[in-house]
């Protein structure tokens, strides 16, 4: 059985789009990052963290752990804390480019196989009215960097370089290429 250590709604999805049979058992610990990582280590470590939580309540399963943050200028952006924190990112990223990592930890019967994805994105420049538009619409608060590739945030992305589907939050293919 494939047990995805996630809540997140949209790993869900890709999982389902994908075709596979899956059960949800979301992590519940802290995730506790290492600012002295590199960010796609500090991202594949809190996926660790994830899939080990979950592999403890399933030890002969295949459990999926992921992570995905937003990296510019070396600053690590999570998911927003507040409205204001929501805007400030997104000024941050405008008109620029960052790099979107998703650490992944893929736990089977207590073997580990860790990775992460790397993505770059870059955003038109914004407006202060795009932005305050964008926040109030909700859709940046439960996101790294705090914007969604899939949704409303579709419209401040210029271009990508890499897997589309890792800006999402999770690199399907590559996951389920490591599974096999």
């Amino acid at each position: 059985m494939i047990i995805l250590a996630s809540g997140s709604p949209r790993r869900r999805e890709l999982l389902q789009t994908a075709g596979v049979n899956f059960k949800v058992c979301a992590a519940q610990g802290d995730e506790v990052l290492d600012p002295s990582l590199h960010p796609a280590d500090a991202a594949v470590e809190i996926a660790r963290q994830k899939a080990a939580e979950v592999a403890e309540k399933y030890p002969r399963d295949c459990v999926i752990g992921a992570d995905t943050i937003v990296v510019v200028d070396d600053l690590i952006l999570g998911k927003p804390k507040d409205k204001n924190d929501a805007a400030n990112m997104l000024a941050l990223l405008s008109g620029r480019e960052h790099t979107v990592y998703t650490g992944v930890c893929i736990i089977n019967d207590g073997d580990e196989n860790c990775f992460a994805e790397a993505t770059q994105v870059e955003f038109y420049p914004l407006t202060p009215e795009e932005i305050t538009a964008y926040v109030e619409s909700g859709e940046p608060m439960d996101k790294a960097g705090a914007y969604g590739i899939q949704g409303i945030g579709c419209v401040l992305v210029k271009g990508i370089k890499g897997d589309f589907f890792n800006v999402m939050g999770f690199p399907v293919a590559r996951v389920l290429r490591a599974i096999r």
